[in-house]
């Protein structure tokens, strides 16, 4: 049945389109705008062009905080995408292990400000979970300031995140992997295939359009990474953790720098659009290349 006006359409369409454009398209049109002005929230606003773009490229806390999460990046596609993927084959390479797929999901489903707090609790150097196991096998000099130690904090929090993610992206593989058809393993397992090579040389090879977007999501995803750096160490110790998003919610709420914290995350948002694209034109590229 064809609309009756050609109108019709956007009449249905017009309400999600009116909650994106208030939602989303306004707020970065202004803090687009926001960004060429120096301006505290209260204040007459004064238009200062490109200079809080030049501060924030010679701001080396704020250069720092892109190393630090590039660093996070790296660790979360291990302990996030290529642990949920081997999780992945085995759930569905085992009989039995569904209920382990539940139980790895729930930490997705819990408040990150709830998981936050109890990974704290774990690595309180005065009474958390580490400290009490150290000492139960007579280790108590092995304790450290997890969170508060230059060496530790980031990796606690990459541990942290690839804790929490990890049965997200098993989730993700685990439905891919239930697309793959049975006759190709069962007759790579009738030639004499193990179980191992199975999955590495047939199924992750056919679900190749899962992997990569599970990388872009894990990429991008940890560009923008915030509450757990925020609650569990707020940038610190001395920005050993500080990341491109805390340090602009500094900027903006602590400092009172509107305009220098717009401009932060107009860059932030060119970077991950900037690597979203390159990385699709790359995998178009490779995809090319596999089919010819």
């Amino acid at each position: 049945m064809k609309p009756s006006s050609r109108w019709t359409p956007y009449l249905f369409i017009a309400p999600a389109l009116f909650f994106f454009a208030f939602a989303v398209l306004l707020p970065m049109v202004g803090t687009v705008f926001a960004s060429f002005f120096q301006w505290d929230g209260f204040h007459e606003p004064i238009f200062v062009g490109f200079r809080n773009y030049g501060r924030a490229l010679q701001d080396t806390i704020f250069l720092q905080s892109f190393w630090h999460v590039g660093i996070y990046v790296i660790a979360t596609i291990f302990l996030e995408v290529a642990i949920g993927l081997i999780l992945a084959g085995i759930v569905t390479s085992r009989k039995g292990f569904n209920s382990y797929r539940i139980a790895l999901f729930i930490p997705v489903l819990l408040p990150t400000v709830v998981i936050s707090v109890l990974w704290r609790f774990v690595f309180n150097a005065d009474f958390g979970l580490i400290k009490g196991f150290l000492d139960a096998i007579g280790k108590p000099e092995w304790n450290h300031v997890w969170l508060g130690d230059k060496r530790f904090a980031l990796l606690a929090i990459c541990f942290v995140s690839g804790w929490i993610y990890a049965g997200f992206y098993l989730a993700i593989f685990y439905a891919g992997l239930q697309r793959v058809p049975k006759e190709i393993t069962e007759a790579a397992a009738i030639d004499g295939a193990k179980s191992w090579k199975i999955f590495w040389k047939i199924k992750v090879p056919m679900i190749r359009r899962v992997w990569e977007v599970s990388l872009l999501i894990c990429i991008t995803g940890g560009i923008q990474g915030f509450d757990l750096f925020y609650i569990m160490t707020n940038g610190g110790p001395y920005y050993a953790t500080e990341v491109p998003t805390t340090y602009m919610v500094r900027s903006v709420f602590r400092d009172g720098e509107v305009g220098f914290g717009s401009s932060l995350a107009v860059i932030v948002t060119s970077a991950v659009l900037i690597i979203g694209f390159v990385y699709s034109k790359v995998r178009a590229k490779s995809a090319e290349a596999v089919e010819y």
